[in-house]
């Protein structure tokens, strides 16, 4: 019985504005508004994609000649 009520939980349907409010002007160049789904996801630029390199062995680190030891 708690399986069945957990299902309904994830029922989709299209998203809509609240009464009483409508969606954020067209982007400047563009006639038509986006739709509330493509307002959600976020762009390229703010959600990168990970490059996992996964280290096999330890390595030496590179002398860095920015890594100076603090003034006094």
């Amino acid at each position: 019985m708690l399986a069945v009520l957990l299902a309904g939980c994830g029922a989709r349907r299209e998203l809509q504005p609240l009464a009483g409010h409508t969606l954020p002007p067209a982007p400047y160049g563009r006639e038509d508004r986006l739709k509330p789904d493509a307002l959600l996801t976020p762009p390229v630029q703010a959600k990168p994609q990970r490059n996992i390199e996964l280290r096999s062995r330890s390595e030496d680190r590179q002398d860095d000649p920015f890594d100076l030891p603090p003034e006094n």
